[in-house]
């Protein structure tokens, strides 16, 4: 039998990702070593562990759903990556600042065999050659003298880690060839698809062998950062409500074709969405019941403090431990532009920017804006838009308000531009920066426009007028851009560093970072928090009809607790989505939430994502403020946006070689 090899590189050798401690910085730089050698030195095992972890199709800061999956220039990526996108820029809870449209993240994921796709065995990239890693690990780790209870454990880690990447597959493709053993050249390589559902079962058992013998708790020692038993359970309770929700609403979206036939895609049926829901509940479940997790400072004693706990959630996540299950971690790479990630770069607004070309670009919507409750506490828990007109219209959208502005229109006045944000849900303001917000110690300027003093409209365009109060005053509410934030240079991709949308993201960004350049940013990502299982098990609950009602609403009512609300809604599935993008807003969710229950290519026909445009009304002494709500510009300048059926599942690339059967309409 021919010997096997596992190349560890240098760079991946000490790459601090999911699953390090600083022990694995210490690590002898490696080039070409046998896997048995490593794993039988400490060392040895922590590096390839890092390495392995390292190739999680995570969709974190480093992630850009549009280019190469999750490596640096510096790590085998073959292509500059940007750090500074999101796949919630594809759905309706914000956008990039100068444009982003809707359809399946175009990621590269995917290679299909070392020999059929590379021609050689030495293969670093894409889904397969990582999974191809881990089955060399997990072999190896079979005939190694190795301490037996760290065989299991590391073992199960294996496990969890193939688990995730074949998620990252079947949520991309649907059912994907299973490949468990590293293949070798010589081998028959081509191994055929299995279908969907049988995909689904292998993740899921494969998230089984992984809980087998995943600690509970990790320490300092050992790397904060690597699985326990709870993360195999949150990606069990993750994978098993997606599969339910293919099960249930494949019909919404229905396709033809080979693949079709073959149940390569589809092909479930509602027995099996039951039982999936069984599965997702059971394992959020024991999360809950059995973990100790815990939320975050469940019961603020003011609004005040809900928003700030919400905020430092998201800032210090470390600080949080109590509802955190999985992270990532990062550490300062600004010297080797390796290891940091630049989410504070690209996603300050223009008033607290760095000294770099972009910034300003993570744009939340006035879709979302408008999902958040206020506080008036019913019992209903239903949304409240905010409110722009005296007659009580919020449901007409101005297509360009350069333009097509109506002043006959009865906006309602307000005397600042925070005023119109009083009362309004704590995480709101926990999870995005608003006009006339403090961020930093700044007064956040968005602004859109002016109306003169003789009615005259300045929207969307540079310029000034004096006031009736003979002060000057500016569209974009001041003189140069590093004194406002919003609608400036609309258009321009190269300068497109302000709000289009009239809001900023604020989830994440760290507020007392004033030292920013590009991979110096060390925020965790939380890649599973108890937030999720609760909303994971309340939605399984409803949708099913088993598990436990009243716990369902339990759970809901729970986060809405922390929030600072002091009602009880009823858990209906309504209440349970709408809850989910609340709370869960950029984390990641909505994408793939929007993909599994096939709500996609309704939401996204000709679509338009709406703003909300905040204009100076100088025909008041003193100048009143009202909102307009419009179409988001790069949206409506390029039609709409649709989000195609067949894209529900992504291309397979080289069938012509892999032998693969075509996912449907390609």
């Amino acid at each position: 039998m021919k010997k096997k090899i596992l190349y560890i590189s240098i760079a991946a050798a000490l790459f601090l990702l999911s699953a390090c401690s600083d022990d694995f910085l210490d690590v002898q730089p490696l080039t070409k070593v046998p896997s048995t050698v490593l794993l039988t030195d400490a060392n040895g095992l922590t590096t390839l562990l890092a390495n392995l972890y390292a190739k999680m199709p995570m969709e974190d800061f480093m992630y850009n759903p549009g280019k190469f999956f999750n490596y640096h220039r510096d790590l085998g990526g073959n292509a500059f990556v940007d750090f500074g996108w999101s796949t919630s820029f594809y759905t309706d809870e914000s956008n990039y600042s100068s444009g982003s449209g809707a359809g399946p993240v175009n990621d590269a994921y995917w290679e299909y065999g070392a020999v059929t796709m590379s021609g050689n065995n030495n293969i670093s990239n894409g889904a397969y050659g990582s999974i191809r890693q881990v089955n060399q690990f997990l072999q190896d780790l079979q005939t190694v003298n190795l301490d037996e209870g760290l065989r299991k454990r590391v073992t199960s880690e294996g496990h969890f880690i193939r688990a995730y990447m074949y998620f990252g597959l079947v949520k991309r493709y649907g059912g994907v060839p299973i490949i468990k053993v590293p293949q070798l050249p010589g081998e028959d390589l081509f191994t055929p698809r299995s279908t969907e559902k049988e995909t689904f079962n292998f993740i899921l058992s494969e998230c089984d062998l992984a809980i087998e013998n995943l600690p509970a708790t990790v320490n300092t020692n050992d790397g904060i950062y690597r699985a326990t038993k709870w993360a195999a359970y949150a990606l069990k309770s993750r994978v098993a409500l997606y599969a339910a929700s293919i099960a249930k609403f494949w019909d919404k979206a229905p396709l033809t074709g080979d693949a079709v036939d073959n149940k390569l895609v589809g092909g479930m049926t509602s027995a099996d969405a039951n039982n999936y829901y069984t599965l997702c509940l059971a394992a959020s479940a024991e999360i809950i019941d059995n973990s100790g997790k815990t939320l975050y400072k469940p019961a603020p004693a003011t609004r005040t403090e809900a928003t700030k706990n919400f905020q430092d959630l998201f800032q210090n996540p470390t600080g949080a431990m109590e509802e955190m299950i999985f992270l990532k971690a990062y550490i300062d790479g600004s010297t080797t532009r390796m290891q940091g990630h630049s989410f504070d770069v690209y996603f300050n607004p223009s008033q607290t920017a760095p000294s770099y070309s972009y910034f300003g670009r993570f744009n939340p919507t006035l879709d979302l804006v408008d999902l958040f409750e206020d506080y008036t506490d019913d019992g209903t828990g239903k949304s409240v838009p905010l409110i722009t007109r005296t007659d009580g219209v919020e449901n007409e959208y101005v297509a360009n308000p350069g333009t097509g502005l109506d002043l006959a229109k009865p906006y309602k006045l307000y005397n600042t531009p925070s005023e119109i944000f009083v009362n309004k849900d704590a995480r709101l303001f926990g999870s995005i920066i608003t006009p006339g917000s403090i961020w930093k110690s700044k007064t956040m300027v968005i602004q859109g426009g002016l109306v003169k003093s003789d009615g005259t409209k300045l929207i969307y365009q540079n310029g000034n007028a004096l006031g009736l109060d003979g002060k000057t005053y500016y569209t974009y509410g001041g003189a140069t851009g590093p004194e406002y934030s919003g609608f400036a240079q609309l258009g321009n991709n190269e300068q497109g560093n302000y709000t289009s949308s009239g809001f900023n993201v604020k989830k994440y960004l760290k507020e007392s970072m004033t030292t920013i350049t590009q991979y110096l940013c060390t925020t965790p990502y939380i890649d599973f928090r108890l937030a999720e299982i609760y909303l994971n098990y309340a939605e399984a609950a409803i949708e099913s009809g088993t598990g436990d009602a009243a716990k369902a609403a339990l759970y809901l009512n729970a986060l809405r607790k922390r929030a600072g609300h002091a009602d009880n809604i009823p858990a209906t599935i309504d209440n349970i989505m709408k809850e989910r993008r609340i709370e869960l807003a950029f984390e990641g969710h909505r994408y793939w939430d929007l993909v599994r229950r096939r709500d996609y290519h309704t939401m996204f026909n000709k679509t338009s994502r709406k703003a909300l445009v905040p204009i100076l009304d100088l025909r008041e002494n003193p100048p009143k403020y009202f909102f307009v709500r419009a179409l988001n510009w790069p949206d409506n300048n390029a039609g709409g946006r649709t989000f195609e059926s067949k894209s529900y599942y992504k291309a397979i690339p080289d069938v012509a070689t892999n032998k693969l059967i075509q996912n449907p309409q390609y």
